[in-house]
């Protein structure tokens, strides 16, 4: 289940190895965040770049994640769905001994890096 329906679809997640994955993800420039976000000049908000990566790990690892921390997080360019509705976000995957799960992320599309970061997740319990 993602939080924001139709907002992207993910065209596929590969594997690398154990730890790297790679996954092509859509985004919906029909979507209504981007109305507001912002009219006439849309551009694809932080926050929900940061959900995405979030909602593939849990893809990944099979298991419901909420951040516990971000560090070096770097929006390096924008993102607008009309111009680059493709994008590529490339993570890797590492456990602590708290059984946290810690991902180094790069987004890109073409050739352009968007986002890069480092999150830790706890496993979300219900």
């Amino acid at each position: 289940m993602t939080l924001l329906p139709d907002f992207y679809h993910v065209e596929n997640i590969t594997s690398r190895s154990n730890n790297i994955h790679i996954a092509e993800v859509h985004l919906n420039p029909g979507h209504p965040i981007f109305g507001g976000h912002f009219p006439n000049n849309p551009v694809a908000p932080g926050v929900c770049m940061m959900q995405i990566l979030k909602e593939l790990v849990e893809e990944v690892e099979q298991k419901p994640l909420f951040l516990a921390h971000a560090s070096n997080v770097k929006f390096t360019a924008l993102i607008n769905p009309n111009e680059n509705p493709v994008l590529h976000f490339e993570f890797e995957i590492s456990h602590d001994e708290q059984g946290q799960v810690k991902v180094k992320n790069t987004t890109t599309f073409e050739e352009t890096v968007a986002l890069k970061l480092t999150v830790l997740y706890n496993m979300a319990i219900f």
